[in-house]
């Protein structure tokens, strides 16, 4: 009775591919960031040839959202936000990460990315990958000048919401309406967005 030789090469799609190629992802993308991760590369650790990784997901904007494993894709959210122009965008794009954060469906599976950002990986995510993926592209599709500063800046300013209203959960800030904290940063991501920059 003969027995089969071990198949060899890369792995065909199966159900269990796509999972495959989501870990090697997020694995890839928090140990090399955004830039320093190849779909290639991706497609190599996950045992799986490059073509299955854009039949599954696209592009790599759209693997590295998937990665995110969040419970809505933010550059569908933003949309709305760019298509509106750069004029109140500091306070629709507030009103937008309200409206996400503080719906109870999407909560829990954000605040485990929000506490996942004291985790050097998760900081890499967010530095070299949400930023240059999500929040750049806004920028530039806003029209606005040096949209790699002036994003990273309205990142520290969300970032620092996102903490301290759900994380941390400090006081007015955690309870206060949403309409609020759209009154009282919307201009300053304002400012980061279209004020004048040193």
């Amino acid at each position: 009775m003969s027995t089969a030789a071990p198949r060899r090469g890369r792995r065909p799609g199966a159900p269990d591919t796509r999972a495959a190629i989501l870990a090697a992802a997020r694995e890839l993308f928090a140990a090399q960031g955004y830039a320093g991760t190849s779909v290639r590369s991706i497609a190599a650790s996950a045992g799986v040839d490059a073509a299955l990784v854009h039949h599954y997901f696209g592009t790599k904007d759209d693997l590295f959202v998937a990665a995110l494993e969040l419970p809505v894709d933010p550059r569908e959210r933003l949309a709305g936000v760019i298509a509106e122009g750069p004029d109140g965008a500091g306070e629709r794009m507030v009103r937008t990460f309200l409206s996400v954060w503080d719906d109870p469906e999407h909560q829990l599976p954000l605040l485990g990315l929000a506490r996942s950002i004291l985790d050097p990986s998760g900081q890499r995510l967010l530095r070299d990958g949400f930023l240059p993926a999500v929040l750049h592209p806004v920028g530039v599709a806003l029209g606005i000048d040096r949209p790699e500063v002036r994003m990273s800046l309205v990142a520290s300013q969300m970032v620092g919401l996102i903490v301290t209203r759900y994380v941390l959960e400090v006081e007015p800030v955690a309870s206060l309406p949403a309409e609020d904290l759209v009154a009282i940063y919307g201009p300053t991501l304002q400012r980061y967005l279209t004020g004048p920059l040193p």
